[in-house]
């Protein structure tokens, strides 16, 4: 997965003063992902991955670069899709690494 990915919203929102109709997701930094101190996932004993959109939620705010309140405004389906991007940040390496 790429270290950005930009999101069309299918409703805006608002953030900054500003009407937003797509947001760009950034990779979150190893110190965000401390600060948080959770993953935007839980794996049960069933190895079932969901989502948790709560944790999710900050990620959105932070990786978006909007503030937590414009998460709120986010259309359902948004929400959805964005949580499941920023999941996908923690699923594949930065990058590759050839090994010799």
């Amino acid at each position: 997965m790429s270290q950005v990915t930009t999101y069309t919203l299918a409703s805006p929102i608002q953030a900054h003063d500003e009407q937003v109709l797509e947001l760009t997701l950034r990779r979150p930094t190893v110190a965000e992902v401390r600060a948080i101190k959770a993953l935007p996932y839980k794996i049960d004993k069933n190895e079932e991955v969901s989502l948790d959109l709560d944790v999710a939620a900050k990620y959105i705010a932070i990786c978006a670069g909007i503030p937590a309140p414009s998460v709120n405004q986010l259309d359902l389906s948004d929400l959805n899709n964005l949580a499941w991007a920023v999941a996908g940040f923690f699923m594949t390496a930065a990058s590759a690494t050839l090994v010799a």
